[in-house]
């Protein structure tokens, strides 16, 4: 069966989209709660980051997107050094200037910020308008035109990951952030949770087909996926890989998401529990009503490729 599952995903996919990708509609849109979903983005406007940067601003008028989650690596290869650092402007302000993204950005960290000054990336909320970056952790509540609440949750993964702990050298701000506080804050939080939507959302898989090492997926697994799982959280979106992922997997109700470099992306193959999986560079959109929750995968040029749905 496995086998016969493996031979139909290459035929219909070779290892990415298994349909044909559709424009997005703005009808589809309407009246909804929308927000983009970005990561892996610092290239310094090179590879995909420029024309995926300019398609996000100007569907603005098919989405009516409200902010964007930006799930870290804002920043390859090394951080930033300050909040004066010219890679905020290569990066991040002059890539991501059309008129429409002049709206909230709230970011976590990847791997890459931690390489530099960890506390320039919290810092920077004071110096940008648009980069709204409470704390390392942090929760957001949102309420959809016909009632439904969405709780947004973004997690700070990196040092929740031994392998960067370990490498103190490399990453010097990993070692130092409490661990146990973090978690015990996620699980306070979920716990007097009752919205109708709930998504956390961080820089590192939980699960994914990858050659990244397994112990970075096997700790956030036993940390965080523990928790996740205990108070039946609806998603779990995330970056790191440079790919689309949408797994599910039997022992567990969350839809795992994996989102894909919005400029340099990897191949791709499925793994276990893969419903959907694709190379393609791109951009997502995250959309609530009271009805259903959708997480929709677009390739760079804004076209949809697979669409995650919850419904109530």
């Amino acid at each position: 069966m496995k086998r016969l599952l493996l031979i139909c995903l290459l035929i219909l996919g070779g290892w990415g989209c298994f349909a044909q990708p559709r424009e997005l509609t703005k009808e589809e849109m309407d009246d909804r709660f929308n927000f983009y979903v970005v990561n892996d983005l610092g290239r310094n406007g090179y590879y995909d980051q420029k024309p995926i940067a300019e398609r996000m601003g100007e569907m603005e008028g098919i989405i009516g997107f409200e902010f964007v989650a930006a799930l870290g690596d804002v920043h390859h290869f090394e951080g930033v050094a300050s909040v004066n650092d010219p890679l905020w402007m290569t990066n991040y302000e002059l890539v991501y200037a059309h008129p429409e993204l002049m709206v909230e950005w709230f970011p976590v960290m990847g791997n890459h910020e931690y390489r530099g000054n960890t506390q320039a990336v919290l810092d920077y909320t004071r110096v940008s308008r648009r980069w709204c970056m409470p704390g390392r952790y942090y929760t957001k509540l949102y309420r959809t035109d016909d009632g439904a609440t969405v709780r947004l949750i973004f997690i700070d993964t990196t040092p929740l990951i031994d392998k960067y702990r370990e490498e103190d050298d490399t990453y010097p701000d990993a070692v130092k952030q409490e661990n146990r506080k973090q978690l015990q804050w996620l699980d306070s939080l979920l716990s007097v949770n009752h919205s109708t939507w709930t998504i956390v959302m961080g820089h590192h898989p939980i699960y994914a087909q990858t050659s990244k090492s397994e112990s970075e997926r096997t700790d956030m697994q036993q940390r965080v996926n523990t928790i996740l799982k205990k108070h039946n959280v609806d998603m779990y979106i995330c970056g790191h890989i440079h790919n689309y992922q949408h797994i599910r997997r039997t022992d567990s109700s969350i839809d795992y998401i994996v989102n894909t470099s919005a400029s340099l992306s990897r191949k791709v193959k499925p793994t276990e529990g893969t419903v959907f999986c694709s190379g393609e560079t791109g951009f997502s959109v995250c959309s609530a009503s009271a009805k259903d929750l959708r997480f929709y995968m677009l390739d760079k040029e804004g076209r949809v490729l697979h669409v995650v749905e919850r419904k109530k």
